[in-house]
């Protein structure tokens, strides 16, 4: 959404670049770090993350800064209020409970997905559960399922945009990271209407997404499926879970 130049207030976007500058990868920061992150001055970044700590959202020992607990109330407040998590919770525990799989609501944000909901075991483990696959986790989106099913539902100009300069790091053996075949895959994903993703996000670990369209067909969302090579080949999953997915996101069409 664009705004006026006039109703954009600067220090609020900054001070938002500086918490985003935290992940997996750096967990903990320094005012160098945070500057070069999020893309200020050293000395801005330090009275941010100052600004930060003395609120509560972050937490220090002199030297290097580190996320507070204070800050899941954003993503709190999302789950509770936000719709869509709202919607897909029981389906997905269902899911759970009826194979003993793990599934996941997925979102697009920019280079990544983000998990807005996440199956739980009810009482039976789940077969597989890959690293970082946790509510509000955030993935890349080119080498995960969710992610290309997504990226398959923008129009021409848009895929052309996100594509445009971009590098894909290689994260297993197995990921794409060629560009040409990664539009080619996407290509694959938006005439199969469905992507698999073998152990390019993680070793062991197959994917398998279909998206979570409205009534208007607009893509809101993706469903996603995870499971271990030792238990099911890709063959397998196409062959039954892929009519399951399937059969479940035609079901939520009405409530999206």
């Amino acid at each position: 959404m664009a705004i006026e130049r006039a109703d954009f207030i600067e220090g609020m976007a900054k001070g938002l670049a500086v918490l985003e500058s935290f992940d997996t990868e750096r967990q903990r920061l320094n005012a160098k770090l945070a500057a070069q992150r999020a893309g200020i001055t050293r000395a801005a970044a330090r009275r941010h993350l100052l600004t930060l700590t003395h609120l509560g959202y972050l937490e220090t020992d002199g030297s290097y800064f580190w996320l507070a607990p204070k800050v899941l109330r954003f993503c709190g407040s999302y789950l509770a209020s936000a719709r869509l998590p709202r919607v897909l919770q029981p389906t997905l525990n269902r899911l759970a409970a009826q194979t003993q799989q793990s599934f996941s609501g997925v979102v697009l944000d920019g280079d990544e997905v983000v998990i807005v909901a996440q199956s739980g075991g009810h009482g039976a483990p789940v077969r597989v559960l890959a690293y970082g696959l946790h509510l509000g986790a955030r993935l890349p989106a080119h080498a995960t399922s969710t992610g290309r099913v997504l990226l398959a539902s923008l129009d021409a100009a848009a895929f052309k945009a996100w594509c445009a300069g971009r590098t894909l790091p290689r994260l297993t053996p197995h990921t794409v990271t060629q560009m040409a075949a990664f539009r080619k895959v996407v290509a694959q994903a938006r005439r199969d209407d469905y992507c698999l993703s073998s152990e390019e996000h993680e070793l062991d670990v197959h994917a398998l997404a279909v998206p979570l369209r409205n009534m208007q067909g607009r893509t809101v969302a993706a469903l996603n499926l995870v499971a271990s090579p030792r238990h099911v080949t890709a063959d397998r999953l196409r062959r039954e879970s892929l009519p399951l997915l399937m059969a479940t996101a035609r079901e939520l069409r009405g409530l999206l």
